[in-house]
């Protein structure tokens, strides 16, 4: 992962703050939206969280222009949303949305690994495996830091043995808009143990090229992410 997306420590007021942009490689708007993104998806920016841009700039680095253009490609994608007071911040998904997401994740993610199995290499498969344990071992860790980096690797590897990185924009996308409730569900341990176990299944209908089984494993996996996310969801809003 790129280091100019990691939270920095938390400042004087409690806060946690982004990390200055200095890394010259890529654009300066892709690497502000980068960054943006990251932050979301690790937490730093909560969904409901608001965006003021004069912090922005200050904690990035970067000029009020640059920041604006980013602002504006997040929120034509629905990651950030203006509350009726004209208030930028990061859009809080309904359950109805979310289970929506999810669904149209699980059968990319079953369309992705049956294309895996059709264009994949001996070399391809072998190096999926590996990053299938590292993701379990990721998931034993019970870091979930460790976890979503573990994880994006592990379907980026997918995606590009199935020759279809357009799969894997569109599923970052989706999980991006459900990153508040995924952190949730992947902080739970049974989520944790049942997550390895579907791991080992995906893996082994891959190995033995079985497109029914892999596209089957996809869909559960994404299916009990779904019912995990809205369960712990639902146990944050019920009263105390």
């Amino acid at each position: 992962m790129d280091k100019a997306v990691r939270a920095s420590k938390v400042g004087k007021s409690g806060a946690a703050r982004l990390t200055a942009l200095q890394e010259p490689q890529a654009s300066l708007r892709s690497r502000i939206i980068e960054a943006l993104r990251r932050a979301i998806e690790t937490g730093v920016l909560e969904p409901g969280a608001r965006l003021v841009e004069r912090e922005l700039c200050e904690q990035l680095k970067v000029s009020r222009t640059s920041l604006r253009e980013a602002l504006g490609e997040l929120q034509a994608e629905g990651i950030l949303s203006y509350s009726p007071t004209r208030r930028l911040s990061v859009s809080v998904i309904s359950p109805a949305d979310a289970e929506n997401a999810y669904r149209i994740r699980g059968t990319l993610e079953a369309l992705v690994v049956e294309q895996f199995i059709e264009k994949a290499s001996a070399d391809d498969i072998a190096a999926l495996a590996a990053a299938g344990e590292r993701l379990k071992a990721a998931y034993r860790s019970a870091d979930v830091d460790r976890m979503l980096v573990a994880k994006r690797a592990f379907f980026d590897r997918i995606c590009t043995g199935a020759r279809n990185p357009i799969a894997f924009d569109i599923i970052s996308r989706l999980i991006l808009r459900t990153s508040g409730l995924r952190r949730r569900s992947l902080q739970r341990r049974e989520r944790q143990a049942q997550s390895i176990k579907e791991i080992d299944i995906l893996l082994a209908a891959i190995a033995g090229r079985d497109v029914g089984a892999a596209r089957k494993a996809a869909l559960t996996n994404v299916a009990n992410s779904a019912r995990s996310a809205l369960h712990a969801d639902a146990d944050e809003r019920a009263p105390a």
